[in-house]
């Protein structure tokens, strides 16, 4: 279960540019609550670094672009 995300992750990701992977993902895991901590065990990543993608600090990894955009896919 999730507790949701902060107000400010939200506007943190809104105002990231969309074109960013980590940024798309973090949209779709804020509309559909789905907990950071299963994007973290999913792509083997710390949870830092998930929330590091949702705002665009940081890229994912190139080996990590197809499962990223598989996970994504499956909620559209």
């Amino acid at each position: 279960m999730s507790l949701g995300y902060s107000r400010r992750l939200y506007e943190l990701n809104q105002r990231a540019p969309s074109i960013l992977l980590g940024v798309r993902l973090g949209r779709v895991c804020i509309k559909h609550d789905v907990p950071v901590t299963e994007v973290a065990e999913e792509m083997g990543v710390s949870r830092q670094t998930v929330y590091n993608w949702f705002v665009g600090t940081t890229n994912p990894r190139p080996w990590l672009v197809a499962a990223i955009a598989s996970y994504i896919n499956s909620f559209e």
